[in-house]
């Protein structure tokens, strides 16, 4: 009962709270977008992929190799923002924790993996074969891949989202694994520094570890 002398005060209907959770024309543009190029790098992923692993397989390369096992993970990230901004889920939080989280499960997939093969390389000398089409497919990802990260990581500042911010950063990374396995491809390949191939290796997996941890943490978004 409300005391006396009070002015009585008519509560919030549902359709005002609706309208004031309401996202702006450009948050959702943004959204559209961000699905849109995770759409995109799922494509890009799905055929780097298969094609880095056979190449690797092909010429022994564990950084190679590397490198097409960090393509599907990304492409599953990639899924993992297409799944975020569908149906119900584009205006949910925990929808969007649970992408961030996902999102950075997929840095540290590629690690151990990625390191046990380049210590054993190491350990052995493997030598890994000239490969012609990996260093094709690292050239195109290395000019290719900074344009889909940084779009993704400013779409991920006005939509306020970790999960976007980390899938950028996934494409970022693998301009800059696609620069390391290059150098250790040509360096093979023209000098016979065959030890490059699993060096780069692991680089692949210590930056990988650390973007996750930044990932997991929400620590890469200012949203």
């Amino acid at each position: 009962m409300a005391p006396a002398g009070a002015i009585p005060t008519e509560a919030p209907s549902r359709q005002a709270i609706a309208q004031r959770r309401e996202p702006s024309p450009e948050w959702l543009r943004a959204a559209r977008r961000a699905k849109l190029l995770s759409w995109i790098s799922l494509a890009w992923m799905g055929v780097e992929g298969a094609v880095a692993v056979t190449a690797g397989i092909m010429a022994g390369s564990i950084a190679l190799i590397g490198f097409g096992v960090d393509s599907a993970i990304e492409g599953f990230a990639s899924l993992v923002i297409v799944w975020r901004f569908t149906g119900r889920r584009l205006l949910s939080h925990a929808a969007e924790e649970r992408a961030q989280k996902l999102v950075a499960v997929q840095f540290f997939l590629l690690a151990p993996f990625v390191t046990v093969e380049a210590v054993r390389h190491l350990a052995t000398g493997h030598e890994a074969q000239t490969s012609v089409i990996g260093m094709v497919l690292t050239a195109t990802s290395l000019v290719g891949m900074p344009l889909l990260g940084v779009a993704k990581q400013r779409l991920a500042a006005t939509l306020g989202s970790s999960a976007t911010h980390g899938e950028g950063t996934q494409n970022l990374l693998c301009a800059y694994l696609a620069g390391a396995v290059f150098l250790g491809l040509a360096g093979n390949a023209l000098f016979g520094w065959w030890w490059l191939d699993p060096i780069a290796a692991l680089l692949i997996a210590a930056v990988a570890v650390k973007e996750g941890r930044e990932a997991w943490r929400g620590e890469a978004c200012c949203a």
